[in-house]
C-alpha cells in the first residue's frame, strides 16, 4: 500500500463527512477532467488514458503546472497520485468510507523537496488551505448532485 513521506516536512491530513452515497462521490472525485467544473482553485485537468496506476494526469492548481502519476487505485476506495512540481515532490492518498448513508473522505498529502524546506510554514498553510477547499468543493458538489 503506498502511503505519503512520513519524513516530509510538510505532511496535511483532513476528513469531512458527505451526505451522497459513495458512487456520486467517487465519481466526482476521479473524473479528472471535470476538476474545474466543480473545484475552483483547478484551472485544467487533463487525464493521459484510463485512470490506472501508471498512468499520468497533468493540471494546474494556484499557479502551479503539475504532472501527477496514479500510484494505486482502489475503486470506491481509496486513490494515491503523486509527482513533482517546481522542486516540491507530492505524494497525495485519499481514502472513502461508506457510512450509513454518508461518506467519509479522507485526504493526506506530504510535501518534500528544497522549496519546501526553505518555507514549510508557509507551504504547509498553503497545502492545508487547498486542501480544505477541495473537501469542501467535494462536499457541496456531491450533495448537490445527490
Amino acid at each position: 500500500m503506498v502511503t505519503i513521506d512520513e519524513t516530509a516536512p510538510v505532511i496535511v491530513r483532513l476528513s469531512t463527512v458527505i451526505d451522497a452515497p459513495l458512487a456520486t462521490v467517487w465519481a466526482l472525485h476521479t473524473d479528472i477532467a471535470a476538476w474545474p467544473t466543480w473545484n475552483t482553485d483547478v484551472d485544467r485537468a487533463v487525464l493521459d488514458g484510463p485512470l490506472l496506476p501508471g498512468n499520468s494526469f497533468s493540471w494546474r492548481t494556484h499557479g502551479l503546472d503539475i504532472t501527477s502519476t496514479v500510484r494505486e487505485l482502489v475503486p470506491g476506495e481509496r486513490i494515491v497520485w503523486g509527482g513533482p512540481a517546481d522542486g516540491i515532490t507530492g505524494v497525495h492518498v485519499w481514502t472513502f468510507e461508506q457510512n450509513d448513508g454518508h461518506v467519509t473522505v479522507h485526504t493526506e498529502e506530504s510535501w518534500s523537496g528544497a522549496p519546501v524546506e526553505a518555507a514549510a510554514d508557509h507551504l504547509g498553510k498553503a497545502l492545508h488551505d487547498s486542501l480544505e477547499n477541495w473537501l469542501c468543493r467535494l462536499k457541496a458538489q456531491a450533495e448537490k448532485t445527490a
